[in-house]
């Protein structure tokens, strides 16, 4: 969700000047400053705005095929694919789709689209409607009613959902406030029982509601900057640091990056943020680099609250495709949020006006050595010959920072030599908090749908559901999805004093229906597989997803929230590649309806096997709030594990050298 923190966040960065960077081609690489102006120069020739209406919602690559790209990188074709861009555009309050040739300098496609939901919210029209509260004669007499001082009030704008209404809304936010005066921790101190609903296309307040009064939580303990903290403090550590007296041993031309036997593409997208592509790695044993990943990243974050209150029971946001997990990233601090041996890229996206915005530091990428071991053995069969072999586990990460509204989302891959790619993300920065008239639990007899963390302050429970689109080409396109069933098996007979074991039953699954998987009810394993190569011992090859933490949604089938993430009721899908289909929440999820979803794509039942097919994982946190979470959040994590799997003869970091 999106609160007044996101607003000051890129207002700040509306000022932020930027230099064009050398650019080292490549098809994936993300659209240029210049690609960018161009774009908007085309967009605008087009739709003068002396005549129209327009603002760009949206403005990323539309990229080639995957096979125009992977011909490309084999060096069979001599000439670059041609770097067009799709265009998301607001055009007299209608929603298009506008697809720019640069090599054309032309428009190639342009449709209006009339279907249910609505593209992303710019920072700069929540920033405008936010403004609207200040000069709204209902809403200055309701602050001055509640005694609140009307120059400390700031307001943040909420996507309404959709519950059931069949006639097509407006395109419209609701906004809510709250009160500074003493802290600029504005999530702290909302201000309850305000709501005022906001025409965006109008640009105007459209229905104004005061419904109750209730005490603004106070600013005590809301603060949280280092520079305004006192005493008492925690103990201070002594420093830590990393050294890489030689440098680093990764190396990036362009976007591309090559670290140890691995070699992958990262790029930005407005909507994704990191996008990574084309993951090899290098087969010492086969002299070759082999293909693991097309291309990963988060297709949508589902975030439901659980509150009932008028005020807050449409709160269940698509924090991708209505507010952009890429647009809330925000510039990395060096030696806080990366290590000191981090090198940082830059990225860039389309302002609402199309024209290109810096945002500096949005990845930084390093080596991790934190003490762990690769792998380790001591042999001690002859206690005079004590044989200890160790090797130091040494990875590559990747990290970028999405802040949507009050949350911080950590987001990592990372690289190891063993051929994993390790994908975490870490949940920190504030709760969403509801007012409320208690200043202890047992004054509480109703459900209040959340923990008091403190006086007037109820931290409310809620959902996070990050679903990644994982495009897997297990050393090629054409794979197979393999669940593996392990079953416990009883001992009948008398040839063992064992009365159990357990097995694995395997099933290749040959269309969608049957790749729809459920985790945490019974022991699995997942595998994707390519069906068309064995390891000299006969096993197909492969990798296999390892889910760190299984959640699922706990909202019934026909709640609305739920209908429109209905991608969510399995942690895990199998679908046939389509290069359309890239968002699970759909391409409009703001007051989406759920008919554009990767669960609808699923119902296809389309053959997967041995078809090129992408992994849908979906990694999920309820969060009962605590005090521990007041008034910021220590991070917590979730993640999983794309792991070999028979993907290599014998164990692939057997000879790696340990850095001296």
């Amino acid at each position: 969700m999106v609160a007044a923190s996101k607003t000051i966040f890129f207002t700040l960065l509306l000022h932020i000047f930027f230099l064009i960077p050398s650019h080292q081609y490549h098809p994936l690489d993300s659209l240029t400053p210049s690609e960018f102006t161009q774009i908007q120069s085309i967009v605008t020739k087009a739709y003068p705005k002396s005549t129209y209406n327009l603002t760009f919602q949206y403005v990323g690559l539309k990229e080639p095929t995957k096979q125009t790209v992977l011909s490309w990188l084999r060096n069979e074709t001599t000439t670059n694919p041609p770097r067009q861009a799709f265009v998301v555009a607001r055009i007299d309050h209608q929603t298009h789709e506008i697809i720019v040739d640069l090599s054309l300098q032309g428009i190639t496609s342009k449709k209006t689209y009339n279907g249910y939901g609505y593209p992303l919210l710019t920072g700069e029209e929540q920033e405008d409607a936010n403004k609207l509260a200040s000069t709204y004669p209902l809403f200055v007499a309701s602050i001055s009613k509640r005694g609140l001082k009307l120059e400390e009030v700031v307001c943040g704008s909420f996507t309404v959902g959709w519950f059931g209404e069949e006639r097509k809304n407006k395109r419209i936010v609701k906004m809510m406030c709250y009160y500074l005066d003493g802290t600029l921790n504005a999530d702290m101190r909302p201000i309850e029982g305000i709501t005022m609903t906001v025409d965006l296309d109008e640009m105007k307040i459209i229905q104004f509601r005061d419904r109750i009064i209730v005490p603004v939580p106070k600013s005590d303990g809301t603060e949280y900057r280092e520079s305004k903290l006192k005493p008492p403090f925690r103990p201070s550590l002594k420093r830590t640091t990393v050294v890489q007296p030689d440098g680093p041993s990764f190396n990036i031309v362009g976007s591309q990056i090559r670290w140890a036997d691995w070699e992958f593409h990262l790029s930005f997208d407005a909507r994704a943020g990191m996008i990574i592509s084309v993951a090899s790695i290098y087969d010492p044993e086969k002299q070759q680099s082999r293909q693991v990943l097309y291309k990963g990243h988060v297709s949508e974050l589902f975030v439901p609250y659980m509150d009932l209150t008028e005020e807050w029971y449409y709160r269940s946001f698509f924090d991708v495709g209505e507010y952009g997990y890429g647009l809330s990233s925000l510039p990395l601090e060096p030696l806080r949020d990366c290590p000191p041996n981090a090198v940082f890229m830059d990225a860039y996206f389309a302002k609402n006006d199309g024209m290109p915005l810096k945002m500096p530091n949005v990845f930084c990428i390093f080596e991790r050595y934190a003490g762990d071991v690769m792998w380790r053995h001591t042999e001690a069969t002859d206690p005079e010959k004590l044989i200890r072999e160790v090797r130091p586990e040494v990875s590559l990460v990747v990290r970028t920072v999405s802040t949507v509204g009050n949350y911080d989302y950590i987001n990592d891959w990372e690289f190891k030599q063993s051929g994993s790619i390790k994908v975490t993300v870490g949940l920190t920065g504030m709760l969403e908090v509801r007012g409320t008239n208690y200043t202890h639990k047992d004054q509480i007899e109703e459900d209040v749908y959340g923990t008091l963390i403190a006086e007037n302050t109820i931290g409310v429970r809620h959902d996070h559901f990050l679903t990644y689109r994982l495009d897997l080409d297990v050393d090629g396109d054409a794979n197979s999805f393999v669940k593996s069933k392990l079953r416990t098996v009883r001992v009948n007979d008398h040839g063992s004093p064992r009365k159990s074991y357990w097995t694995v039953d395997r099933e290749t699954a040959r269309t969608e229906s049957a790749a729809r998987i459920k985790l945490g009810s019974e022991p699995v394993d997942l595998l994707f597989v390519n069906p068309n190569k064995k390891t000299k011992m006969g096993n197909l090859i492969g990798y296999r997803l390892v889910p760190y933490g299984v959640v699922g949604p706990l909202l019934s089938d026909d709640d609305y929230p739920q209908i429109r993430a209905a991608f969510t009721n399995y942690n895990a899908w199998v679908t046939a590649y389509n290069i359309s289909e890239k968002w699970a929440g759909g391409l409009y999820a703001d007051q989406s309806r759920g008919d554009d979803t990767l669960s609808v794509w699923s119902k296809r039942n389309r053959s997967i096997e041995n078809k090129d097919i992408v992994l849908w994982y979906t990694l999920g946190f309820h969060h009962v709030p605590c005090q521990e979470d007041f008034p910021v959040m220590p991070t917590f994590n979730g993640g999983f594990e794309l792991r070999p799997s028979n993907f290599f003869e014998s164990n692939p970091v057997l000879k790696v050298v340990p850095p001296s």
